[in-house]
């Protein structure tokens, strides 16, 4: 299965491979992936793994659509970071 992850393209830090360093990045930036990932991707329990990892795909899709804003006002890019478990 392949599981996705965002970032911005300005993150030099791979969130599969150094999670601490990227959202420290990440939230210093004012980017806040997590929570605005986690507001668009409607995961549950009752949900298959494959299922939530659809959800969590679909919402990725439309954020790298929207784009994003650091906390000053800079427009930036969102990016795939992928691996297959």
């Amino acid at each position: 299965m392949e599981v996705w992850l965002l970032t911005t393209e300005d993150n030099p830090y791979n969130p599969f491979d150094d999670f601490d360093h990227w959202l420290s990045f990440d939230v210093t930036k004012g980017y806040f992936t997590c929570e605005r990932l986690a507001s668009f991707a409607h995961t549950s329990d009752s949900l298959s793994e494959e299922e939530n990892n659809e959800e969590i795909k679909d919402a990725i899709k439309r954020l790298i659509e929207i784009g994003v804003v650091d906390k000053y006002g800079h427009e930036g890019r969102y990016k795939i970071v992928r691996k297959e478990l």
